[in-house]
């Protein structure tokens, strides 16, 4: 069944049914996979390896959808958006699945024209054959988010009009929210004036979560801000972890996410209420985590 029709029929009844990402896939692949080492490119292809490898989560023909963080005027070093080592390395693994169309796209917070260019992304995404298209203020529709808090919001179409969307975060410290990992990223698929959303960002950042759905998180850990975010600029705002995560449960990569932000996931209450709502788990004793270093 093709995304644009799954998220048709089936929104409301996920939510009404509590199902978890990742219910029905196979037992013996573990929850996340934790990948250290030198390469970018490589922990990225091990991480996505381990939890199953992209075939699991792309078929032949599919329309996809990459939604790294680009939302800052900075360069790779500086740690404000999605390594675009790992984002190639994502757009290559798609192709070789058999993905007939992808696309690397974010609204940023600074102009568009410029984050593409000085984050690297824009470039290594297009190197690797996909499209690399700017959010259009013409493609935003008012959409239905069946959330608990947020009802609706305008949606630019490219998100919507996808088979498969993975999400490629980058690990942050945040001025107002503490952090911002994988649930909060989905901000950057909206328009108008999302500023509004800080009022009650937990219950937005989770309403949001669920609805894009994403077949797979991998979390850019290898440069973690985690001092003056959102956008930090110094280098010294930046710590060296040389990591990658991935998971189908974007509710334990978050939790894995905080820890590299020294915070334990229990204190983040947009965690908890994500595992209230049954969209995933965040204690990792409860969870099956594959750590190795390549």
């Amino acid at each position: 069944m093709k995304r644009r029709k799954f998220l048709k029929d089936v929104t409301v009844g996920s939510l009404l049914f509590n199902i978890r990402p990742g219910l029905f896939a196979q037992t013996s692949l573990p929850d996340l996979a934790v990948i250290q080492g030198e390469s970018p490119a490589q922990l990225a292809k091990e991480a996505v390896s381990a939890v199953g490898g992209i075939n699991r989560f792309v078929s032949k023909g599919d329309k996809v959808v990459l939604k790294p963080n680009i939302g800052w005027d900075r360069k790779p070093e500086q740690g404000a958006c999605t390594n675009p080592e790992i984002v190639k390395t994502l757009v290559e693994l798609c192709f070789n699945a058999g993905a007939k169309e992808v696309k690397v796209m974010d609204n940023p917070c600074n102009p568009a024209r410029r984050t593409y260019v000085r984050s690297g992304i824009a470039k290594a995404a297009k190197e690797a054959g996909a499209k690399v298209p700017f959010c259009s203020q013409h493609k935003l529709k008012k959409v239905d988010l069946h959330g608990e808090w947020l009802k609706n919001w305008e949606v630019f179409t490219d998100f919507l009009e996808t088979d498969k969307i993975i999400n490629i975060p980058a690990t942050k410290n945040h001025s107002l929210s503490r952090v911002t990992l994988g649930m909060k990223n989905w901000l950057g698929c909206l328009g108008g004036n999302r500023n509004q959303l800080h009022q009650n960002l937990d219950a937005a950042v989770i309403d949001l979560a669920a609805f894009f759905k994403p077949v797979l998180t991998v979390l850019d850990a290898y440069r973690v801000l985690w001092r003056n975010g959102p956008q930090g600029g110094r280098l010294s705002d930046v710590r060296i972890h040389k990591t990658v995560v991935a998971g189908v449960d974007y509710v334990a990569v978050d939790s894995m996410g905080v820890s590299y932000l020294d915070i334990e996931p229990e204190k983040m209450r947009y965690l908890q209420l994500a595992r209230e709502r049954g969209f995933g788990e965040f204690d990792q004793e409860k969870l099956k985590i594959e750590k190795r270093t390549v």
